[in-house]
Protein backbone atom coordinates (compact mmCIF):
# COMPACT_ATOMS: atom_id res chain seq x y z
CA UNK A 1 0.00 0.00 0.00
CA UNK A 2 1.40 3.37 -1.04
CA UNK A 3 1.63 6.31 1.37
CA UNK A 4 -0.96 8.18 -0.68
CA UNK A 5 -3.41 5.36 -0.10
CA UNK A 6 -2.76 5.56 3.63
CA UNK A 7 -3.57 9.29 3.57
CA UNK A 8 -6.82 8.54 1.75
CA UNK A 9 -7.74 5.96 4.41
CA UNK A 10 -6.95 8.36 7.26
CA UNK A 11 -9.04 11.10 5.64
CA UNK A 12 -11.86 8.58 5.18
CA UNK A 13 -11.69 7.72 8.90
CA UNK A 14 -11.91 11.43 9.83
CA UNK A 15 -14.84 11.83 7.45
CA UNK A 16 -16.55 8.85 9.08
CA UNK A 17 -16.01 10.34 12.56
CA UNK A 18 -17.41 13.73 11.58
CA UNK A 19 -20.37 12.13 9.82
CA UNK A 20 -21.08 9.80 12.75
CA UNK A 21 -21.32 12.75 15.15
CA UNK A 22 -23.67 14.53 12.72
CA UNK A 23 -25.80 11.38 12.45
CA UNK A 24 -25.90 11.06 16.24
CA UNK A 25 -27.09 14.64 16.64
CA UNK A 26 -29.62 14.19 13.83
CA UNK A 27 -31.10 11.15 15.57
CA UNK A 28 -31.23 13.15 18.82
CA UNK A 29 -33.06 15.94 17.03
CA UNK A 30 -30.51 18.59 18.03
CA UNK A 31 -29.23 18.88 14.46
CA UNK A 32 -31.66 19.57 11.63
CA UNK A 33 -30.16 18.69 8.24
CA UNK A 34 -31.28 20.49 5.12
CA UNK A 35 -32.41 17.38 3.26
CA UNK A 36 -32.14 19.03 -0.13
CA UNK A 37 -28.46 19.85 0.30
CA UNK A 38 -27.51 16.50 1.80
CA UNK A 39 -29.35 14.61 -0.94
CA UNK A 40 -27.51 16.56 -3.64
CA UNK A 41 -24.20 16.17 -1.80
CA UNK A 42 -24.78 12.42 -1.97
CA UNK A 43 -25.94 12.31 -5.58
CA UNK A 44 -22.94 13.81 -7.38
CA UNK A 45 -20.12 11.75 -5.75
CA UNK A 46 -22.11 8.51 -6.01
CA UNK A 47 -22.89 9.21 -9.66
CA UNK A 48 -19.24 10.06 -10.22
CA UNK A 49 -18.12 6.84 -8.50
CA UNK A 50 -20.51 4.79 -10.63
CA UNK A 51 -19.33 6.42 -13.87
CA UNK A 52 -15.67 6.06 -12.85
CA UNK A 53 -16.15 2.36 -12.03
CA UNK A 54 -17.83 1.73 -15.39
CA UNK A 55 -14.88 3.36 -17.15
CA UNK A 56 -12.32 1.26 -15.29
CA UNK A 57 -10.95 4.01 -13.07
CA UNK A 58 -8.47 3.31 -10.30
CA UNK A 59 -10.06 1.64 -7.27
CA UNK A 60 -8.82 4.39 -4.92
CA UNK A 61 -10.39 7.09 -7.09
CA UNK A 62 -13.69 5.22 -7.04
CA UNK A 63 -13.44 4.67 -3.28
CA UNK A 64 -12.86 8.36 -2.54
CA UNK A 65 -15.82 9.36 -4.67
CA UNK A 66 -18.05 6.68 -3.15
CA UNK A 67 -17.28 7.65 0.45
CA UNK A 68 -17.82 11.33 -0.37
CA UNK A 69 -21.39 10.45 -1.34
CA UNK A 70 -22.08 7.57 1.04
CA UNK A 71 -21.94 9.54 4.28
CA UNK A 72 -24.22 12.37 3.05
CA UNK A 73 -26.66 9.70 1.89
CA UNK A 74 -26.75 8.15 5.37
CA UNK A 75 -27.28 11.59 6.94
CA UNK A 76 -30.10 12.29 4.49
CA UNK A 77 -31.81 8.99 5.34
CA UNK A 78 -31.34 9.46 9.09
CA UNK A 79 -33.11 12.83 8.92
CA UNK A 80 -36.37 10.92 8.35
CA UNK A 81 -36.03 8.87 11.54
CA UNK A 82 -36.66 11.69 13.99
CA UNK A 83 -39.43 14.27 13.37
CA UNK A 84 -37.47 16.75 15.50
CA UNK A 85 -34.63 16.75 12.97
CA UNK A 86 -36.82 18.08 10.18
CA UNK A 87 -35.77 21.38 8.60
CA UNK A 88 -38.58 23.01 6.63
CA UNK A 89 -37.65 23.69 3.02
CA UNK A 90 -38.68 26.88 1.24
CA UNK A 91 -38.69 28.20 -2.32
CA UNK A 92 -35.05 29.24 -2.01
CA UNK A 93 -33.99 25.67 -1.24
CA UNK A 94 -35.92 24.32 -4.22
CA UNK A 95 -34.53 27.01 -6.52
CA UNK A 96 -30.98 26.11 -5.51
CA UNK A 97 -31.74 22.41 -6.01
CA UNK A 98 -33.14 22.93 -9.50
CA UNK A 99 -30.19 25.02 -10.67
CA UNK A 100 -27.81 22.53 -9.02
CA UNK A 101 -29.41 19.60 -10.85
CA UNK A 102 -29.21 21.54 -14.11
CA UNK A 103 -25.47 22.02 -13.51
CA UNK A 104 -25.15 18.30 -12.76
CA UNK A 105 -26.87 17.58 -16.07
CA UNK A 106 -24.39 19.78 -17.94
CA UNK A 107 -21.54 18.13 -16.02
CA UNK A 108 -22.63 14.66 -17.16
CA UNK A 109 -22.59 15.73 -20.79
CA UNK A 110 -19.35 17.72 -20.82
CA UNK A 111 -16.53 16.43 -23.05
CA UNK A 112 -13.96 18.83 -21.59
CA UNK A 113 -12.46 17.60 -18.28
CA UNK A 114 -11.78 21.18 -17.18
CA UNK A 115 -15.30 22.34 -18.00
CA UNK A 116 -16.78 19.27 -16.34
CA UNK A 117 -14.99 19.81 -13.04
CA UNK A 118 -15.93 23.50 -13.00
CA UNK A 119 -19.60 22.65 -13.53
CA UNK A 120 -19.33 20.01 -10.81
CA UNK A 121 -17.99 22.66 -8.43
CA UNK A 122 -20.83 24.98 -9.46
CA UNK A 123 -23.42 22.26 -8.92
CA UNK A 124 -22.06 21.45 -5.47
CA UNK A 125 -21.88 25.12 -4.52
CA UNK A 126 -25.52 25.65 -5.50
CA UNK A 127 -26.44 22.61 -3.39
CA UNK A 128 -24.45 24.07 -0.48
CA UNK A 129 -25.97 27.55 -0.47
CA UNK A 130 -29.05 26.57 1.61
CA UNK A 131 -26.80 25.10 4.32
CA UNK A 132 -24.51 28.14 4.22
CA UNK A 133 -27.53 30.38 4.76
CA UNK A 134 -28.86 28.12 7.53
CA UNK A 135 -25.45 28.03 9.22
CA UNK A 136 -25.51 31.84 9.29
CA UNK A 137 -29.06 32.24 10.57
CA UNK A 138 -29.40 29.11 12.74
CA UNK A 139 -25.91 27.76 13.58
CA UNK A 140 -27.37 25.85 16.54
CA UNK A 141 -29.12 23.49 14.09
CA UNK A 142 -25.81 22.24 12.71
CA UNK A 143 -23.09 19.94 14.08
CA UNK A 144 -20.00 22.08 13.96
CA UNK A 145 -17.30 19.43 14.26
CA UNK A 146 -18.46 17.76 11.04
CA UNK A 147 -17.42 20.81 9.03
CA UNK A 148 -14.30 21.33 11.11
CA UNK A 149 -13.17 17.83 10.10
CA UNK A 150 -13.13 18.96 6.48
CA UNK A 151 -10.03 21.07 7.11
CA UNK A 152 -7.60 18.26 8.12
CA UNK A 153 -9.21 16.02 5.50
CA UNK A 154 -8.17 18.51 2.81
CA UNK A 155 -4.67 18.80 4.26
CA UNK A 156 -4.33 15.02 4.16
CA UNK A 157 -5.51 14.90 0.55
CA UNK A 158 -3.09 17.58 -0.65
CA UNK A 159 -0.05 15.24 -0.94
CA UNK A 160 -2.25 12.73 -2.79
CA UNK A 161 -3.00 15.21 -5.59
CA UNK A 162 -0.80 13.99 -8.48
CA UNK A 163 -0.68 17.31 -10.33
CA UNK A 164 -1.95 20.78 -9.39
CA UNK A 165 -4.26 21.54 -12.26
CA UNK A 166 -7.96 22.32 -12.51
CA UNK A 167 -8.97 18.71 -13.06
CA UNK A 168 -7.13 17.35 -10.02
CA UNK A 169 -7.33 20.17 -7.50
CA UNK A 170 -10.30 22.49 -8.20
CA UNK A 171 -12.87 20.39 -6.37
CA UNK A 172 -10.56 19.72 -3.42
CA UNK A 173 -9.78 23.44 -3.04
CA UNK A 174 -13.49 24.23 -3.25
CA UNK A 175 -14.29 21.68 -0.52
CA UNK A 176 -11.59 23.20 1.67
CA UNK A 177 -13.07 26.69 1.20
CA UNK A 178 -16.56 25.31 1.92
CA UNK A 179 -15.33 23.62 5.12
CA UNK A 180 -13.67 26.84 6.27
CA UNK A 181 -16.83 28.83 5.54
CA UNK A 182 -19.19 26.44 7.34
CA UNK A 183 -16.79 26.07 10.27
CA UNK A 184 -16.58 29.84 10.70
CA UNK A 185 -20.35 30.27 10.40
CA UNK A 186 -21.25 27.51 12.85
CA UNK A 187 -18.60 28.48 15.40
CA UNK A 188 -19.03 32.24 15.17
CA UNK A 189 -21.65 32.45 17.92
CA UNK A 190 -19.57 30.32 20.28
CA UNK A 191 -16.48 32.43 19.53
CA UNK A 192 -18.47 35.62 20.09
CA UNK A 193 -19.86 34.41 23.40
CA UNK A 194 -16.45 33.13 24.47
CA UNK A 195 -14.91 36.51 23.73
CA UNK A 196 -17.56 38.25 25.80
CA UNK A 197 -17.20 35.80 28.69
CA UNK A 198 -20.57 34.17 28.03
CA UNK A 199 -21.60 30.69 27.07
CA UNK A 200 -22.83 29.50 23.67
CA UNK A 201 -26.59 29.22 23.30
CA UNK A 202 -28.27 26.03 22.30
CA UNK A 203 -25.13 24.22 21.15
CA UNK A 204 -23.81 21.12 22.85
CA UNK A 205 -20.32 21.34 24.24
CA UNK A 206 -18.94 18.58 22.05
CA UNK A 207 -20.08 20.16 18.81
Amino acid sequence: MEWRHILVLVSAILCAIGSTVYIRDTLRGTTKPNRMSWALWAFAPLAGAFIAALNGADLWVVLRAFLAGFFPLIIFLCSFLNPLSYWRLGWFDYACAITSLFSFYIWLGMDSPTGAILFLVLADLLASIPIIVKAWTHPETETRITYLMGIPIFLLNVPAIPEWNVENSAFQVYLFALSLTLTALTYRRAWSNSGSGGRSNGVAGDR
